[in-house]
């Protein structure tokens, strides 16, 4: 019995190290703040990563999509906090962008963005999305 309850904590100190590696990961550079409406008309927040290039600024989504992507779909326009302020936008997909944000995401967020691709599968089909400020 005593080797299972090894086991047991051995798992759970390895899911526990991956948890905070994760956090670190995401948390260690530049995160934005995404304020969407869902459904009930309760405002979600979402911190993400951002990018700019050439007078834009992108956040990128997986190709399965996510929460955050379809309540900007669904209401067509959100707001972001960036450096404290607060800013409303509309949302383009930008498909031939999407290599250059994937090298801007990389060149970034470095092992963190290597790590979360890792995890959620291949940059190759993800989006990026270029914000238009209203």
């Amino acid at each position: 019995m005593k080797f299972v309850y090894w086991g047991i904590g051995l798992l759970l100190g390895i899911a526990a190290l991956f948890g905070v590696l994760q956090y670190v990961a995401s948390e260690r550079v530049e995160v934005v703040e995404l304020h969407t409406i869902d459904a009930e008309g309760a405002e979600v927040t979402t911190r993400l990563w951002i990018v700019d290039d050439e007078g834009f600024q992108y956040l990128r989504v997986g190709s399965t999509g996510s929460g955050w992507y379809t309540r900007i779909q669904e209401n067509g326009e959100f707001e972001l906090t960036r450096n404290g302020e607060r800013n409303r936008y509309r949302a383009e997909v930008n498909m031939a962008k999407s290599d250059r944000i994937n090298e801007l995401m990389q060149e970034k967020y470095t092992w963190g963005d290597t790590l979360i691709g890792v995890l959620v599968g291949s940059r190759e089909a993800s989006q990026p999305i270029e914000l238009h400020r209203l």
